[in-house]
């Protein structure tokens, strides 16, 4: 039986140091970040020459070199966006790792030819979502990292195009692109790359219920190579040169043995760096405490130990075919990694004592220090009586090898100047809302609100549509197509669509799909794009400020009131610390250290949503809001008794500020 290929071993760098330690450990491709837009804006990154050189370096090797766009955009940013990917396909980049889907519409538009990932912030858990990026250009979709073996092979073989795995590194327990704890509790935005790590700190007891260990698949590597997946990533550009190094190694020869680690590595991967140890529990699908790990004083001893990483020592194999004869220009050819390149120098002059023979010209070529290759291989074609002066070979051999690194075609793109699309306006609409269980809603809410809607999982004919959950893995779908279905015919007419690849359930069940916050909209660009894949309007980002809500034109509204969900746990919060009782009357909560309360709500079985511990609250600012252009207002009642939702609804139509802290937008 033949072998099947082997994926992709894609290593982090978020210095140049760690990039030349990820080709060191054998790294078959690498991704790092620019000054601007990518989700690890405290690495250093590179820029300008420093980018240029590096990826000169990777393809040197024949390492290809990705460059990382991974945060949302606003109408504002988008043309400094577009420059910045502009300057990374003309230093040579081989790919752009890209989260906002306006982004990648937009590069797209102006470069065709640049190859796209979707990055894991852009929800990547199902196939369906794949089949609708392929219109922005992706080409490769960066998988869920909460996906189980099943998930990962299902996605695989439905999706259409690469896939890419995480197989190790820091694990977040909220789902990428999902996560709103760090920007609106402290202001820092996972999404914008600025991500506070609110979940690795103690909560009220001390303990620690959101800091997961880091994950290692380390033991599954047959196991990956069989489903197909195209590229294995590791996590990492916070980290060192020498953690990049020692844990490309391992997966370098675990990958060419094409076998599982065994006890010995995974304790050398955890000398590296652990938090107390690693985990697997999503991918074999063993959810629960025993993912939970913080960093100990005994792991950071242990990373304390590696072997400093000073240089690169690999060196690329260079073979070198020169000829000279007289009256015609010297040739020299130069070949590495199965490119070749011919440059042609100036015509040799009659040797007047020694002729120059085949030793010396390969003595001065081969002087590549300062590069990363070595001379394995020279040949050369030599008339008699004539020789090259030592200067002209050198320039010889520097053309060449400049040639080499340029060999690769460059990307061709339209070089347009970027403008906004253009989208209809706006038609002011009652609000709408949505509860998390029918007995929340008051009577009084069917004639204030435009629409209400309940989760998919618990609808009743009260609301007039549904809220479709979070995460829907392609296992998952029939389950779903089935729930639409009964639903619609108990009365349900709209849906809130929070992914991509979710729009067609809806539309499959006769529904109007409306887009939810989840789908991260914070441009017009990506308000474009969901419009014209059938949504009829689009929830806001609820991390934009008042004026870049302004700034987005078309049928867009925004969170005006409610406990905004911060995170969608792939885990049970409410299995490990409260109990199923806690957890299906919607009273467990979670203290942080300062005292404050986050309600934590089942989406699923076994799915956790905590929301905000304050509500976001505009009551006073609801004509003003509506001034912005939103279409109505959009309201979150999670928590709240009936009596409470009837006191917000009045605070909204007297237009005063609720009783209570609150969030402002």
């Amino acid at each position: 039986m033949m072998k099947k290929p082997l994926p992709e071993l894609l290593a982090p760098a978020g210095t140049p140091k760690a990039l030349a330690a990820a080709i060191e450990g054998g790294a078959d491709a690498v991704y790092f970040g620019g000054p601007a837009f990518n989700a690890r804006m405290r690495a250093q990154n590179f820029t300008g020459d420093t980018m240029r050189e590096s990826i000169a370096l990777c393809h040197a090797f024949g390492v290809r070199a990705y460059v990382t766009l991974n945060t949302l955009v606003t109408d504002r940013e988008l043309p400094a966006f577009v420059a910045a990917a502009r300057e990374a396909v003309e230093a040579g980049a081989d790919a752009l790792i890209v989260a906002d889907l306006g982004g990648a519409a937009a590069i797209h538009r102006a470069m065709p030819s640049v190859e796209l990932h979707a990055s894991t912030q852009a929800s990547g858990h199902a196939s369906a979502a794949a089949h609708e990026l392929k219109a922005l250009g992706f080409s490769r979709m960066v998988l869920a990292r909460e996906a189980s073996a099943d998930n990962v092979r299902e996605f695989v073989k439905n999706c259409g195009m690469e896939t890419e795995v995480f197989v190790h590194g820091a694990l977040c327990v909220s789902h990428s692109g999902q996560c709103l704890f760090s920007s609106l509790v402290g202001g820092r935005s996972g999404n914008r790359g600025e991500c506070a790590q609110p979940c690795r700190l103690p909560d009220r007891s001390g303990g620690y219920p959101l800091s997961l260990k880091d994950l290692s698949l380390a033991r599954h590597v047959p196991q990956l190579i069989d489903m197909g997946v195209h590229s294995l990533k590791i996590e990492g550009r916070l980290k060192s040169p020498e953690y990049v190094r020692d844990v490309v190694r391992i997966w370098r020869r675990l990958l060419d043995e094409r076998r599982a680690a065994t006890d010995a590595e995974m304790k050398e991967l955890a000398a590296i760096f652990s938090r107390d140890g690693f985990t697997d529990g999503y991918f074999t699908e063993r959810i629960g405490k025993n993912m939970l790990g913080v960093r100990r004083e005994s792991d950071k001893e242990e990373s304390r130990a590696a072997t400093p990483f000073t240089a690169l020592t690999r060196r690329v194999p260079l073979r070198m075919h020169f000829i000279m004869h007289e009256g015609t220009p010297a040739v020299l050819t130069v070949t590495a990694n199965g490119q070749s390149v011919t440059v042609t120098g100036e015509v040799p002059v009659a040797a007047h004592t020694a002729p120059m023979g085949e030793s010396d010209v390969k003595e001065k070529l081969g002087r590549l220090g300062g590069t990363p290759y070595e001379l394995t291989a020279f040949t050369a074609d030599i008339g008699e009586g004539v020789l090259l002066p030592v200067s002209r070979l050198n320039a010889l051999r520097r053309a060449a090898l400049a040639a080499l690194s340029e060999a690769k075609s460059p990307h061709t793109y339209e070089n347009i100047s970027y403008t906004l699309p253009k989208l209809r306006g706006t038609r002011i609409k009652r609000p709408t809302a949505r509860f998390q269980h029918a007995a929340q809603i008051p009577d009084e809410a069917r004639a204030w609100f435009e629409h209400i809607y309940l989760p998919l999982a618990d609808y009743e004919p009260i609301a007039d549509g549904v809220i479709l959950p979070a995460v829907i893995f392609d296992s998952e779908r029939d389950g779903i197509r089935k729930a639409l279905t009964e639903a619609a015919k108990r009365g349900a007419k709209h849906a809130l669509v929070g992914n991509i690849g979710h729009l067609s359930l809806a539309s499959e069940a006769g529904l109007i799909p409306h887009g939810d916050f989840r789908l991260n909209v914070t441009n017009s660009e990506t308000l474009a794009f969901l419009l014209e894949k059938g949504l009829t309007d689009v929830l806001l980002s609820p991390e934009l400020t008042l004026p870049q809500l302004r700034d987005i034109g078309g049928p867009t509204d925004a969170i005006i009131y409610g406990r905004i969900p911060l995170m969608t746990l792939e885990k049970c919060v409410g299995r490990e610390l409260g109990g199923c009782d806690a957890c299906h009357a919607g009273t467990l909560t979670l203290t942080d250290r300062r005292g404050e309360k986050f309600p934590v709500l089942r989406e699923a079985p076994h799915r956790s949503i905590i929301v905000n511990s304050r509500p976001t609250g505009m009551s006073d600012k609801h004509r003003e809001l509506l001034g912005a252009g939103l279409v109505g207002g959009h309201f979150i009642f999670t928590t709240e008794t009936k009596k409470a939702v009837l006191d917000v609804m009045t605070a909204y139509r007297e237009g005063r500020p609720l009783s209570g802290p609150v969030r402002r937008i």
